[in-house]
């Protein structure tokens, strides 16, 4: 699901808010969730996951191209673990 598809989704859930609202709400969320992450904190939405940095040490890499050793920086990635109710909904076996 985009970030559209979602906007849209709230809307027919919930007509009588106006679009630019929907859409101002969804975006103050994910500048939330992105803004925290960029001072390294984490960010939790309960009974859907958690957002947080893994740090990945530096390492030698490969040119897939040329085949040449490279080395690649430390960086930290964003990861998302989702929490046990959305764990549960999901997992329909």
């Amino acid at each position: 699901m985009t970030r559209t598809e979602l906007v849209e989704k709230l809307t027919m859930q919930f007509p009588d808010l106006q679009l630019k609202d929907i859409d101002m709400s969804v975006g103050t969320i994910l500048d939330g969730i992105s803004s925290g992450l960029s001072k390294r904190d984490r960010a939790e939405i309960r009974g859907f996951g958690s957002f947080a940095l893994n740090y990945k040490p530096p390492r030698k890499g490969r040119n897939p191209k040329t085949g040449a050793t490279v080395m690649v920086p430390a960086k930290y990635m964003p990861h998302f673990k989702a929490g046990l109710a959305l764990r549960e909904r999901v997992d329909y076996d």
